[in-house]
This record gives structure tokens, sequence and C-alpha cells, in this order.
């Protein structure tokens, strides 16, 4: 796995979404990295990193806590915890790390996830390949205005440059099959720790986010839900001052004792 670090101070692990790589939090990293170790993996079969051993959430859960476990002890933290932010596909894969490695995790924050039961959204994506020019940019922007960003004028040359850039490297294949309809809902309530949840106000894939705190709070009453106001599923690059905030504040609150749900 290719891992990447920025700061120092308690580590912060970023786990980005399906069909992306570190990118995904190119926006937040600099804000982050102010007060907190911030780590950012590479999911197996993404990126730079090789393909898993077989794409199932136990062989994904075993190479992140290989590699973080390295990570922690080289910057100076072996043996302690990190608190784990998952966006999309990569919540249900921190979700599923969490209960296998609760030793590894203090927290857990869920960026836009699956997996909960909950309706999916109309996605929208169009064919890329083949196309030049105009046509080409045009729908690159359909495409991410389909599934990643709300706003139009959100959609950037960066953010057209990561969403080739990314697929381009991206190598797994069952992220279905690791998400839906459920896959979350398996292992929450087995986890040991807080989690907390950000959701942008207009994710597609995953909307109305009073439904998904509603989900979730079943199996975590206290937790902390919030919505970025005016961003759509890529939350974190859409608004990334808000998210930032939000986020860093989070991290800022003591963690919290568990109480038992109903």
């Amino acid at each position: 796995m290719a891992w990447r670090a920025w700061g120092s101070g308690e580590p912060l692990v970023l786990v980005h979404g399906s069909h992306g790589c570190w990118t995904h939090w190119v926006r937040n990293i600099q804000a982050l990295s102010q007060n907190r170790m911030v780590i950012a993996a590479d999911l197996p079969g993404h990126g730079d990193s090789s393909s898993p051993s077989e794409e199932s959430h136990e062989a994904i859960s075993a190479a992140l806590a290989t590699g973080l476990t390295e990570v922690l002890k080289q910057a100076g933290h072996a043996g302690g915890k990190a608190d784990v932010a998952g966006f999309s596909f990569g919540g249900v894969i921190a979700g599923y790390f969490a209960r296998w490695h609760p030793e590894l995790v203090r927290r857990l924050i869920l960026i836009g996830v699956g997996g909960i039961g909950t309706p999916h959204g109309k996605v929208s994506l169009g064919r890329v390949g083949g196309l030049v020019g105009d046509e080409r940019r045009n729908a690159m922007k359909a495409n991410l205005l389909g599934l990643m960003l709300h706003h139009p004028e959100t959609v950037d040359d960066l953010a057209m440059h990561l969403l080739i850039a990314n697929a381009t490297k991206a190598r797994f294949k069952k992220i279905g099959e690791l998400v839906v309809p459920d896959k979350l809902l398996i292992v929450l309530p087995q986890l040991k720790m807080p989690i907390d949840a950000l959701w942008g106000e207009f994710d597609r894939p995953h909307p109305f986010a009073h439904e998904q705190e509603e989900v979730l709070r079943r199996y975590q009453p206290d937790m902390d839900f919030r919505v970025i106001e005016g961003a759509g599923h890529w939350a974190m690059y859409e608004r990334p001052e808000a998210f930032n905030r939000a986020l860093l504040a989070m991290l800022a609150a003591p963690v919290r004792a568990m109480r038992k749900h109903s």
C-alpha cells in the first residue's frame, strides 16, 4: 500500500472513496495537518497501491492494519490509536477495519457513506472514452455533476483531472458487493468506539441527510452528525472550508464514553 503523511500531532487517517486515491482530500490536507498528523492511504486496488490478495473486507482490513501499524511506529505513535475518517466506499471499508482492528481506531467518522440500507439516489454517468475536445470536457463535467459535485461552478480543471487520473489507476472490481445494500449495518452494532458523521446537503448517491442520520443514530444515539451546506457527495472538495471546520470541530471534542443503545 502507498501511504502519505503530513504534519505532526495526534494521527488522523483519511480513507478515500471508490475510484479515488489520497487526492480525494487534496483541498483538506493543509488545514487538517496544522495540528494533526494527517495520514492518507491509497486503498488496495486504487492509486499507487497494489491490488489486494482478494477483494474482501477482511483482506483490505488486514492490509490497512499492517500499513498503519508501521506508519504509526515510524512516526513515534507505536501502540497508539488514530482517528479514522472514511469517505463513501472508504467509510464502509473503515467500518470493517474498525471492527477487526479496534486497537488502532480511537474514533470513526463516516462521510457520505453507503451500505446502511437507505435508498440509493439517482446517479447519472455517461461515456467519456473516445471523446475529444469540448465533447469530452462536457461529458466529464456531466459525470462529476451526476455523482460527485452539485454546483456547476465547482467543476474545475483540477476536479476533471483527478476524475480521469484516479479512474485510470482504479483496478478494484467488487466495490458494489462490499457496500450494497447494507454491508456497513452488519458491523455497526459491533463497533466499540464513538462514531460521528458528515454529509453533503445535496449528496446525490446517498440523499436526504436526515434519513441517513436517523439510521445511524439507531446505532450511536450520541453521534455528532453535521451537514455541509451547499455540498454534493464530494463535500470535502466542493465546500472545503466548511468541511474542514466541521471535521476539526469533531476532532477537537473529547472522545465520548460509549453507552448502550436500545
